[in-house]
Order: C-alpha cells, then structure tokens, then sequence
C-alpha cells in the first residue's frame, strides 16, 4: 500500500536517505585525508589516484547489472544484501596496511554503492503513488545526499585533528547499520508480481559493465597521460567498440540485461537525457573553476572554497524551492527549464568567467539551481516510463548517464586545456603567455561544454514532444 504523505514513509526515507549520504559523503570525506594516507601507507601518486578511483568505477560499472538483479530478485533483499557489505568493508579499514588493500577495501565499497544507490531511487519512488510525492521525496533524499558532500571535507578535516584517517572510513558502519533497520522495518518486501523472472543476461552484463569500466577510466588517462598519448586513446576506442557489441547482443538477446526499446520510451530517454546534460555540466564547470581560481587567479585552497559557496548554498537550501516550482510548472516544464538553466550557466561561464568572479559565481548559481531540480524531475520521468518490474535497472540507468557524461566532462576540458596549454599547469608561477592560453582554452572548453549540454537538452526535448503526440495520437 503506498503511503500518502512524506511523514508516512518516515521510516523507510530515513533508510533511504543514509543510503544516498553514504554515496555523497562517501568520496569528499576521504579526499581531505589522502596526504595523510599518502604518507601512513608510502602510497605512490597513481595508488592514491586508485584508493579514490576503484570505488568509482566498480560503483559505475556494475550498477546496471545490479539493477537488473535486483528487479528479479528483490529491491529491498539487494540493498540489504548490499548495506551489509559495506558494513563489513568499513570495518575491514581497521586493519588495512597497504595502499593495495585500500584499494581492495574501496572497490568493495563501490560493489556496495553498486548494489544499494540505484535500490534507494527505485524504492523511493514506489512508495508513493502520486508524482508530487515522488519528487517531494527523492528531493528530500538528494538534499541529505548534498548536505553530505558539502560538509564532507570540513568534517573529515576536524576528525584528522584529533583521530586517525580510517575513522572516516569507519563511519559507514553506522551509517550501514542504520539504514538496514530502517529498510528492514520500514519497507515491505517486493511483491512476487512486481518482480520478473527472465533469465540474466550474463554476455550482455560483460559487455555492458565493460564499456561502462572504460569508458570511466579514459578520462583519467587522458588526464594523466595527455592527449598526444596512445593509451587513453586506445582505451576509448575499446569503450566504443564494447558499447557497439553491447547493444548488436542487446538487440539479439531474446532477455536482453537492457531492453533497448524501453530506453527508447520517449519519457525514459528524455529524462537520461536531461540527467547526462546535468552530469556533465557540473563535472566539467567544477574542474575548470577550481583550477582557474587557485591556478590563474592563484586564490589559495581555503579562499577557492568559498568560491565555490553559492554552488553549495543553492544545492542544499534550493530543496525548499524544488517541489514548490514543480507543483507549479508541471515536470516537462520544470525539466527543460532547469536545463536551459544549466546550458545558460555553461555559456556565461564560457563567455564572460574570464572577466571576473561575479560571472563565475552566476555561472555556478545557474547550473546548480538546474541540477536541484533535475535531478529530481528526470528521475521521475525515467521511472514512471518503464514498467513496475523494471524501475531498479532505471534508476541505475539514471546514475550510470550522470557518471558517465561527468567522466566525459572532465575529459573534454582536461584535453583541451592540455593542448592549448604550454608547460606544466600546476607550476607555482606562470607567465603572461601561459595565463593567456589558459584563459582562451577555458572560453573553448566552457563553450564546448556548452553545445554538449544544449544538444543533450535539445534531444531530450524533441523526447518529450514525441511522448506528449503518443498520448493525443
């Protein structure tokens, strides 16, 4: 029976929301601690790249498999499942030695992530009945989540003061624990008949998570080995050539891990669309202001941050603007007005960051109130185009479009910057040349990013147009 208020479903978002904190928290609360497990573990540069990254590439390459597991075998019985590897992952930190069992440890906390993020959407949504609910309760969710990654490094930096790293790291046991009972005593089991029983796809599963693995780790090896290199290329040559085996088995299969035609349901592809664009933009806006604050304008780390604080404000106070400006605009309306918001926001940047602080913070502002909303909005459409027995693999559709389009973000402005840019960019002092070239490829990769994005939002709009015609043919 689904409930009819948010404080109906306490229990069960309480759950919930832990899930999507730990998601959030998870990284941004680790990365204020690397020097020191640097220095504790004698972990080299590419090690320490690797205790971040292994959790993000299992996290990414496995969801879909686990979305599809889980609308077979039970929402609820895989987030459990899931939650208490995590447990077990946070506490095995205790005793980590090595930068290698680090690693090890993390890519259990992405299996973990893998197999709980996309149950926490799918669940939330079917709670309720009524779409207002819906984007009331995967806000309130997302807020939890955004408060977590803000507050992420200022408390990991307090508990390094006065504890040891693997503290951090510790508190997902709590965290587990928490949302375990508040799932296991606030949600029902998944009804029989909301399951299906087809069997797994398992070539397709191979297939997909390897293109999704490659297609996460191009940019990093764009970024640290350069675009002149062959590696980065090759890497994403075989991320294309998996993604076209993929959908030719997909096409094929007779039960495909992904059902191609329900990704073409208009509401479905407009919402990953909307989800990409918005990925996307704020990996790539946030990469090129960090470093044109502390490299360029040479802003020191702590003075960066708080030129980053509008981004943050508008994504944990904006919550209490989403669900009101949905209730009036309605969700197609909402959703290609925040994305125009976020493809603004890319283009002032593009245009006008270079001329002064005041267009950057409008820039973060921008793309940050779309993403508030959006996030929620194309979550929803998403789910409520596919049928019951298939909403967890969606949501993992959802969060596999954002990392990876945030992935492409990164590299499409690391590349750039690394063809324009003459010398090492993380030298203390640059020259008048190198500050020019700097400036120009940021103007190119923020305008690149911006015709990624505005495509990206076109085709999702055309989506939407197409699906209002289906229902009034």
């Amino acid at each position: 029976m689904s409930a009819q208020s948010l404080r109906a479903a306490g229990v069960a978002l309480a759950g919930l929301s832990a899930v999507f904190l730990f998601e959030m928290l998870d990284n941004s609360i680790l990365n204020v601690a690397l020097p020191t497990i640097g220095r504790e573990l004698h972990a080299s540069t590419v090690a320490l790249q690797w205790v971040t990254g292994a959790y993000a590439v299992v996290f990414g390459g496995l969801m879909l498999i686990f979305g599809a597991i889980a609308d077979r075998y039970g929402r609820r019985r895989i987030m459990l499942i899931g939650l208490a590897l995590l447990a077990l992952a946070g506490l095995a930190t205790a005793v980590v030695t090595t930068a290698g069992q680090l690693i090890a440890v993390r890519a259990l906390m992405g299996v973990a992530a893998a197999m709980t993020t996309p149950g926490s959407m799918a669940l939330a949504f079917r709670l309720f009945d009524d779409d207002g609910l819906r984007v009331r309760a995967m806000t309130f969710i997302s807020t939890i989540g955004l408060v977590g990654l803000a507050v992420g490094p200022t408390s990991g930096g307090l508990v390094l003061a006065v504890a040891p790293w693997q503290v951090l790291l510790l508190a997902n046991v709590p965290v587990a624990v928490l949302a375990m009972v508040c799932i296991r005593f606030g949600i029902e089991a998944d009804a029989p008949a909301d399951l299906h029983r087809d069997p797994v796809d398992v070539l397709g599963a191979v297939l997909g998570t390897t293109t999704i693995v490659l297609a996460l780790i191009a940019p990093t090896l764009f970024l640290n080995e350069g675009a002149g290199s062959w590696l980065p290329w090759t890497i994403t040559v075989a991320a294309v050539v998996a993604a076209i085996s993929f959908v030719r088995r997909e096409r094929a299969a007779e039960h495909p891990l992904l059902d191609l035609e329900l990704v073409a349901r208009p509401l479905v592809s407009s919402g990953l669309a909307y989800k990409a664009a918005a990925g996307l933009a704020i990996a790539g806006l946030g990469y090129l202001v960090t470093l044109q604050l502390q490299l360029d304008w040479g802003w020191t780390p702590a003075r960066a941050a708080i030129g980053l604080l509008p981004q943050v404000v508008v994504l944990i106070a904006g919550g209490a603007f989403v669900n009101p400006f949905v209730q009036r605009a309605g969700l197609d309306r909402a959703a290609w007005l925040s994305a125009v918001a976020i493809v603004s926001g890319l283009a002032v940047y593009g245009v006008l960051g270079r001329y002064g602080y005041v267009w950057v913070a409008l820039a973060l502002v921008l793309v940050a109130g779309g993403l508030r909303v959006i996030g929620a909005v194309a979550a929803v459409n998403v789910l409520q185009g596919l049928p019951s027995n298939r909403t967890t693999i969606g949501a993992a559709l959802v969060d596999t479009s954002s990392e990876v389009t945030s992935g492409a973000g990164i590299a499409v402005t690391g590349t750039i910057l690394a063809a324009m840019f003459t010398g090492t960019i993380a030298a203390p002092s640059w020259t008048a040349h190198q500050s020019a070239q700097f400036e120009q490829a940021v103007t190119i990769a923020g305008l690149v990013l911006t015709a990624m994005a505005a495509a990206l939002v076109a085709w999702a709009l055309m989506r939407t147009r197409t699906a209002k015609e289906s229902v009034f043919a």
